[in-house]
Formats: structure tokens, C-alpha cells, sequence
């Protein structure tokens, strides 16, 4: 397939515009100097036709979630309502103005203000903000007020314990904040080994970031312990809710001890997750840490909602008006649509299909860890280093049968996650997409014992064959010169690879 720069033909445009009436204009009145490009850019000359084929083209070259299941792990990745879609799009949503009179945005603000106390209920606590604009982003907030909670008591704690099969962004949220952080390994089981956490929880930590499941996809089986020594010592215990697909209407954080909830809509409550965004990482505390949530929050006075600002000991603004608010609408909607049985049915069925893969693979994929997982499980590819093949080589292989690899390499902690495949198939798979998923992974396994060229050379039914990874990451193409460039330093002919 060319590239646009390669259908340009000198003269050719796609639009028509009126005889210019005006006399001679000079750009420089009309255009501050530091928006002026020195030199002419070089644009694409083609009619409409070109570009609409043109870009109809590509997206039938990419994969997503309406292609088929999209199995990567960590992260959810499940079909979203498309109705929901539509909702966030109605005008009297997509054209609300952030600085419109609240009285002119009631029903934007109800909807904050009802999801709010939708997401209480479902995670059991007390107070939601809805202004992080994601999830990393969420973090860095519920650490800020982990932060001004303890200066409000004249603590100096400079400490935040991490476990190491915790969410990714965690490390990054706690320095952010202006924290050390200290990683908890895990134990054999892959979860938090107690007895560290007893020798690292003291009076100069400030807390404990958990991920529950973790990010192996295990359910700590020993949250009440692990509250209790936080707890015990004046910690706060925060609540990563990035895998929260696995947990909802089964499992309230706040009953069992966590202080501070954060949570992915945009992964769990019918955003499509990927893609850059957009996103909302929105922060629930219990009632101790209400004083110190940013402003402002959605209040409800009489019958008039209203934003209304949080106290004097407030983190301040994190982000400016509403968040990402069609996020918020979806989620609303998504919520109400499939009401408490339906929450508790989709983390069910998540459940199950996750153990289903496992019980299905684990003779094939040697799983990293023993017994159930969550919503997602973790496999392994280290039985075939033998045969000279790696998970990369199976992931690759798996696109020559028209799926989407799950995740690989992560987690990476040793000694257990070596070689990993981590695969989530969430509630809104079928039994035989899930079923095709599992029969073709083991055709790779005999494949990898009896024929192991044919992973060392996938993919082969890929418009774009083994790309060298090592050239890729250093030469990456951005524009048509860089292609044309590379192919004649390397010798590359149309006849021998197609970038």
C-alpha cells in the first residue's frame, strides 16, 4: 500500500474556493511572527476521492476490539456499548461549555454528582472527585493528599511501600508525589509477602499502593492482614483499581480497609481503553479524607447542583473544570444499564473465563504461578527455549491466525515471570471466540516443538512479514523520505520487503 505522499499529483486538490474579492493581503498583519513557518510546507496534492480511499485503506490494516477478541492482560480490553457512544455525542452533552452558568448545566452536573454516588456504593467509599484526567494522573492525586493528610498532622512519613506485582505507574505516582519508594517483593504464590511488609511498615511510611488482583492476576488472599499492619502503624492503605474488572459487585475495596480507591473508567466502565485517551482516573476516599480532595467537587443544594469548593485544606485544582466528562457520561450509563446484578455478572464471568483459559492451557503454557487467578491469567512460554523458541516468537504467530498476542514479558519479575503471556479475556468474549483463542495457541505449541522455523519467521500472512525489531526501535519510519532513505542504504527493493 503507497504512502499519501506517494499518490501526489502536481495541480490536484480536493476542495474549491471562491474568486478572491480582496485586495492584496499581507499575512504578516493577520499572523504573529511565531506562527509563520520560515519555509513552504510540502503537502499532499489529491483530490477527495484519494484521501477518503486512502484512509479507509489503512484503518482495514488495523486490529481493534471490533475485529475480534483482543486479549491483552494488565490492561481491560473489552467490546464497549457503542449506544453509550452515542449518548456522549447527544449536543446537549458535546456542546455543554465548562464555563457556562451551573443553572444552564444542570443535568451535566446531576450526572456527575449521581455517578459519584453510584461509585461509593460500588467500592464502599464515602467521597468521589471526578477531575483526574487518567489513571496515572488519578494516582499522582490520591498521593497528594496522602501527602497533605500527614503534613496536616505534623507527620513527616517520606516513605510509600510498593509491591512489585502493584501497577506499573505506581512507582512513577509515588516519586511524582514526593515519596520514596520502597518495593515489597513477593512470595512464592506471587502476592505481598507478609513478613516483609511487617519489617518495612513503620512510622516514617506513609502507606501501602495495592493492586488487588495484582498484576499477575492474583486476588491477595491476606487483605485484612495487610490492612491491619498498615493500619497499625498510622498508614493509609490506597486502592489501585486498575484491574477493579475482576472485582466489582463481588469485592467493595472500602470494606476491607483501603482509604483511598482509585479507578480506570476508561478500562473498566465502558470506555474503550487505548488508543491515547481520553481517560478519567477518578479518586473515592473514606470520610477522614474528604478535607483534602481537589476542588471542587459536584454538591447537591436543595434541588440546584452546583461545583463547590472543597476547604481550606484542599490539594487544590488538579485539572481544569469537568475532567473528561463524555468518559464520565459512558460510565453513568453503562452503570445504570447493567444495575448491581449485571456488575456482579460481568466480574463473574470475567472470572471464569480467565480460569477457563488457564485450565485449558496450563499442559501447554506452563502457568507462573499454582491455582486460580483473577481476571486474567499468567502464562509462560519457557518450556520452548528449548526448541530455541521465545514468547515473542508465539506472540507473532498468533497474528499469522488472525489474533491480536496478549501481553508479553509482563510482568517480568523473577524467578517465576519468565517468559510470560498474560492473558485476559474479559466478560464480553463468547465461549467460542475464547474456545478459537485456546485452540490455536495449542496448534503453536506442536508447531514450536515439531516446526520451529515456522515462529522464527512469523508472522507470514501480515501485509508487513518479521520486521527487524533492533532497526525498527533505532530507524523508525515517519515520513516517506525516511522509507526511501533506509531502503537505499539497505538495498531493499519492493521485490523484498514492504514497509
Amino acid at each position: 500500500m503507497k504512502l499519501i505522499f506517494e499518490k501526489n499529483v502536481k495541480g490536484r486538490d480536493g476542495y474549491s474556493l471562491p474568486q478572491d474579492l480582496f485586495d492584496d493581503v499581507n499575512i504578516g498583519d493577520c499572523v504573529p511572527n511565531y506562527a509563520l513557518a520560515e519555509g513552504k510546507k510540502e503537502l499532499c496534492e489529491v483530490s477527495e476521492v484519494d484521501v477518503v480511499r486512502h484512509f479507509t485503506r489503512s484503518s482495514k490494516l488495523n486490529y481493534g476490539i471490533d475485529d475480534g477478541i483482543y486479549p491483552l492482560g494488565s490492561c481491560t480490553m473489552k467490546y464497549n456499548p457503542k449506544i453509550n457512544e452515542k449518548l456522549a455525542s447527544l449536543d446537549s452533552f458535546a456542546y455543554a461549555h465548562p464555563l457556562a452558568p451551573e443553572e444552564t448545566v444542570q443535568g451535566s452536573l446531576q450526572i456527575m454528582y449521581e455517578l459519584g454516588k453510584l461509585l461509593c456504593e460500588i467500592t464502599g467509599v464515602d467521597q468521589y472527585t471526578m477531575a483526574p484526567a487518567a489513571g496515572a494522573h488519578g494516582e499522582l492525586t490520591g498521593i497528594l493528599m496522602v501527602r497533605k493528610y500527614f503534613a496536616d498532622r505534623n507527620e513527616n512519613r517520606h516513605k510509600i511501600l510498593v509491591p512489585d506485582s502493584a501497577h506499573g505507574t505506581n512507582p512513577a505516582s509515588t516519586i511524582m508525589g514526593g515519596f520514596e519508594v520502597v518495593e515489597i517483593e513477593s512470595n512464592e504464590h506471587g502476592t505481598v509477602d507478609i513478613h516483609k511488609l511487617s519489617e518495612l511498615m513503620d512510622e516514617d511510611t506513609a502507606g501501602l499502593m495495592l493492586t488487588n488482583p495484582n498484576t499477575v492476576g492474583l486476588y491477595d488472599p491476606e487483605i485484612d492482614e495487610i490492612q491491619k499492619i498498615v493500619h497499625a502503624k498510622g498508614g493509609l492503605l490506597y486502592y489501585d483499581g486498575a484491574n477493579l474488572n475482576a472485582s466489582f459487585g463481588l469485592f467493595r475495596p472500602g470494606d476491607g480497609g483501603f482509604d483511598i480507591v482509585h479507578l480506570n473508567l476508561h478500562k473498566t466502565f465502558s470506555t474503550p481503553h487505548g488508543g491515547g485517551g481520553p481517560g478519567a482516573g477518578v479518586i473515592g476516599v473514606k470520610e477522614p479524607l474528604i478535607p483534602y480532595l481537589p476542588t471542587p467537587i459536584v454538591t447537591l443544594d436543595g434541588e440546584k447542583y452546583q461545583l463547590s469548593d472543597v476547604g481550606p485544606k484542599s490539594i487544590g485544582m488538579i485539572r481544569a473544570f469537568w475532567s473528561n466528562f463524555p468518559v464520565l457520561l459512558k460510565s453513568y450509563a453503562w452503570i445504570l444499564s447493567m444495575g448491581a446484578d449485571g456488575l456482579r455478572e460481568a466480574t463473574r464471568t470475567s472470572v471464569i473465563n480467565a480460569n477457563y483459559v488457564l485450565a485449558k492451557l496450563k499442559q501447554y503454557y506452563r502457568p507462573a504461578y499454582d491455582g486460580y487467578c483473577g481476571h486474567e491469567c499468567t502464562l509462560t512460554g519457557r518450556d520452548y527455549k528449548k526448541y530455541g523458541i521465545k514468547t515473542l516468537d508465539i506472540a507473532k504467530r498468533l497474528m499469522d491466525y488472525g489474533l491480536h498476542p496478549p501481553t508479553i514479558y509482563f510482568p517480568h519479575f523473577e524467578p517465576y515471570a519468565e517468559e510470560t503471556l498474560m492473558v485476559e479475556p474479559p466478560e464480553s468474549e463468547s465461549k467460542e471466540d475464547i474456545d478459537n483463542f485456546i485452540e490455536v495457541m495449542i496448534k503453536i505449541a506442536a508447531e514450536a516443538e515439531a516446526n520451529p522455523d515456522l515462529l522464527l519467521t512469523a508472522p507470514h500472512n501480515t501485509r508487513i512479514k518479521r520486521a527487524d525489531d533492533v532497526l525498527a526501535a533505532k530507524r523508525p519510519i515517519l515520513h516517506y523520505d525516511d522509507e526511501l532513505k533506509i531502503k537505499d542504504e539497505l538495498g531493499y527493493t519492493e521485490a523484498n520487503i514492504d514497509f
